[in-house]
């Protein structure tokens, strides 16, 4: 019978549950939720995106968890579906205890934006407890003399449930002389008492049992019992009286144990034993039993345990007071608690977000709770964050609060925040309670790296070993990690022909420049080109700077020496280029660029033959500047520049050449300035220029006994190059050469034709150019 008996009281259940499930839905607009307790981990509560209306994608998309207000975490949401279920076994008593309704709050919090939606669980009770009696004998001893229909209060049972599950009716063996009448207390708990049916003669029955039966409304129900023994005692015709029916006082909550709360009186009529009275406490629940105490001579109540407003904020107590004849007396005592700020605001962090880039306004950091369980003013709180940092504080519902970004953060100027959270409560004296964070920001690609100089000058000698350092360049990005990585490149040159990647290297690293050949300052005498430097974030940001490399000049040039004599025809000198290519790419051909009087010479096409056009007068510049174009037969064409410097003598026994290096005009003052004092010496020293003509006939005597195939040259810092290569072609050296023809022959054949290797002299990228050697001619002077 048992086992059928709670088959069908689950059964019961179900379909309870089932019912109140569909009304939870039915109500979807508000929010509420219903479900029986007990019910297991894992059971469905309601579908949350149906009740609030939302979509089931919104739910996942924009993270929405479900937070309680005691951080009890008993629901969970599948997002999949939306679905509520139960994360853990709910007890109703446990929960709420006596409450009724037993209702749970919780909030759903929502993501991109911010939201939170308030709903509510309402945990409804099954009878899943007994009645108690906490004596289970009761022993009463009344009067002979009572008056039918007199009362006698009996002990109440306790049943942990509420509602309709909670005790419901009392009962007792039938009998002819009482019958059970149900009263309601203040606190709405139904309680028995006894009733005279038949007067009792102490002679005749001086004591009778029955057993008192506690119902709940419960399907099916449950009961308790107690035993009940009625003692009959000698008359005793006066009950206690009170002198207030209703008692209400009022108690702080921060009282210390001990204390006396209120003092209770009454009196009775009688006389002896029946006079003395006793005080108790009369279906009192077990938190009033906990926390207070009654002198039962005296009628002293005390404070036994410590008072807490948030959690009971008064107390109903009913105190009986009984005779010696066991008629008795009773009166209501209120004790109201009154609240203290004795509870400092609470800090619940829901979310954090740490780190958070930089330049990214109204950025939410931190999504907070507070709460202070005080009451009135004590409870009222004000919440705050210092005023010198870019961030502000917003309040959304049920005191939430987010932090969030004022305005864009630049991490270069501050990399770390330390925040305080203040809140404060308006009570006497007042209470906060702070809390702090470190927030952390981190790097956006938003500074582009900065050279040093806008513009930067190098300087460097011709004639330089390939490879040589000449420079560096240096900027500086004031992001951090990969964003201040910077990296160097050549971008491009202020002249478009100029080819840049064959003259200079840079180290992507570290911003050094290298020369990647010998350069000559007679084919080029500086360049300009740009550098960039880039980071290496997303997107990347760079800049650029400019450098200048001036070339600073050698004395590495001699000039071709031909007669004036020479005729038409006469070979000067044979440019030699050599292509690395094959076929057709190799294919060369020469042609006279620049000349400094075109027609003087011509460059034979196929072999770079340099020849006079015509002959040579006396009208003829002393010093001529060749500019020899030697080009491949390749798609494009590549090409190359030699220059030559030639000179015009009388004679390869002239005693003076001027200086090729010089200007034209410097040249002829010069020689004017040498005419002059040698006419001003020979006037004024006889002396002077007999000493001058006796050096040049020795001199005259010197060239006429040198051997063939020999030609005297003044000695002079004339330029060595002769064959001038520029970085526009494909030969990668500088060569020299040095052409010497006989004085007055008619002849076109070359006497001698040598290269000589450059001598490197040590480069200097200083810009302080070196002096040349004082001019030495053959006189010795």
């Amino acid at each position: 019978m048992e086992n059928g008996g709670a088959g069908t009281l689950q059964i019961r259940q179900v379909l309870l549950f089932f019912v109140l499930l569909g009304m939870s839905q039915a109500g979807s607009e508000t929010g509420n939720f219903l479900v029986m307790e007990e019910l297991q981990s894992g059971s469905f509560v309601g579908n949350l995106a149906k009740t609030l209306g939302l979509e089931v994608s919104e739910l996942s998309s924009r993270g929405a968890r479900v937070v309680s207000n005691d951080n009890k975490e008993c629901l969970q949401l599948d997002t999949n579906t939306g679905d509520l279920l139960l994360s853990e076994m709910l007890d109703r008593e446990e929960l709420c205890g006596s409450n009724e309704p037993c209702v749970l709050y919780f909030q759903v919090l929502m993501k991109n934006p911010t939201q939170f939606l308030q709903i509510e669980l309402q945990v409804r009770d099954i009878n899943d407890h007994s009645p108690v009696f906490l004596e289970k004998e009761m022993l009463l001893e009344i009067p002979e003399n009572s008056p039918v229909g007199a009362v006698f209060l009996l002990e109440s049972a306790k049943d942990l449930d509420v509602g309709i599950n909670a005790v419901k009716s009392y009962t007792i063996n039938p009998n002819s002389h009482f019958h059970v009448k149900i009263r309601v207390n203040p606190d709405n708990r139904k309680y028995p008492e006894l009733v005279l049916d038949k007067a009792l003669d102490y002679e005749e029955l001086p004591e009778l049992s029955f057993i008192l039966t506690a119902l709940d409304g419960g399907s099916p129900p449950r009961s308790g019992t107690a035993l009940v023994r009625v003692v009959v005692v000698d008359i005793n015709d006066n009950s206690p009286e009170f002198e207030q029916a209703f008692y209400e006082v009022k108690i702080l909550e921060n009282s210390i144990l001990g204390s006396l709360v209120v003092t209770v009186s009454a009196w009775d009529l009688d006389s002896g034993t029946n006079s003395e009275l006793s005080y108790t406490f009369s279906h009192a629940a077990e938190d009033i039993r906990k926390t207070f105490e009654i002198n039962q001579k005296s009628g002293d109540i005390t404070l036994t345990a410590p008072l807490d407003f948030e959690a009971i904020e008064s107390y109903s107590i009913i105190i009986q007071a009984t005779d010696g004849g066991g008629l008795f007396g009773k009166s209501t005592v209120r004790i109201q608690v009154m609240d203290v700020n004795d509870n400092a605001p609470e800090i619940t962090v829901s979310s954090i977000t740490s780190p958070i880039p930089e330049n990214t306004p109204e950025t939410v950091v931190m999504v907070f709770r507070i709460r202070d369980r005080d009451s009135g003013d004590n409870g009222k709180m004000v919440c705050s964050i210092p005023e010198d940092i870019p961030f502000v504080l917003k309040s959304s519902v049920n005191n939430y609060y987010t932090l969030e970004t004022e305005r864009p953060l630049d991490r270069e100027s501050r990399a770390e925040y330390n925040i305080t959270i203040t809140v404060t409560d308006l009570g006497t004296p007042r209470l906060k309670t702070e809390h702090n964070i470190t927030l952390l920001i981190s790097d956006v690609n938003d500074n582009a790296p900065a050279f040093t100089q806008t513009s930067y000058t190098l300087f460097l000698r011709e004639n330089n070993s390939p490879a040589l350092h000449i420079g560096s360049i240096s900027a500086t990005d004031r992001d951090s990690g990969t964003n201040a990585q910077v990296t160097y490149s050549l971008l491009r040159s202020q002249d478009p022909h100029l080819p840049l990647a064959s003259l200079v290297s840079i180290n992507t690293d570290n911003g050094h420049l290298f020369a990647l050949r010998s350069l000559d300052y007679e084919a080029l005498q500086g360049f300009e080109f740009r550098v960039g430097a880039s980071d290496h974030g997303s997107p990347a940001l760079s800049s650029e700077a400019l450098v200048r490399v001036l070339v600073l000049d050698a004395n590495d040039n001699s000039p071709f020496l031909v007669p004036r004599a020479a005729e038409p025809g006469y070979l000067v000198t044979k440019v030699v280029a050599v292509d690395g290519d094959s076929g057709q790419n190799a294919w060369l051909s020469y042609q006279l660029l620049k000349a400094t009087e075109p027609g003087l010479f011509g460059v034979w096409a196929h072999n770079g033959e340099v020849r006079t056009a015509r002959l040579l007068s006396e009208r003829d510049a002393a010093k001529h500047r060749l500019v020899v174009l030697v080009k491949d037969n390749g798609e494009p064409p590549r090409s190359a520049t030699a220059t030559l410097h030639v000179l015009l003598v009388d004679g390869f026994s002239q005693p003076y050449l001027p200086l090729p290096e010089a200007a034209p005009a410097q040249a002829q003052a010069d020689s004017l300035t040498v005419y002059l004092v040698v006419a001003l010496a020979s006037v004024s020293s006889l002396f002077l220029f007999s000493v001058l003509l006796f050096v040049a006939v020795r001199l005259c005597r010197r060239s006429r006994a040198a051997p063939v195939g020999r030609c005297s040259v003044p000695e002079g810092p004339f330029p060595g190059h002769l064959v001038d290569v520029s970085g526009t072609g494909t030969l990668s050296q500088s060569y020299q050469y040095e052409v010497c023809v006989t004085g007055g022959s008619r002849s076109n054949e070359f006497k001698f034709l040598k290269p000589i290797i450059p001598n490197f002299l040590p480069q200097s990228t200083g810009s302080e150019v070196e002096e040349n050697p004082p001019f030495q001619n053959n006189l010795g002077f």
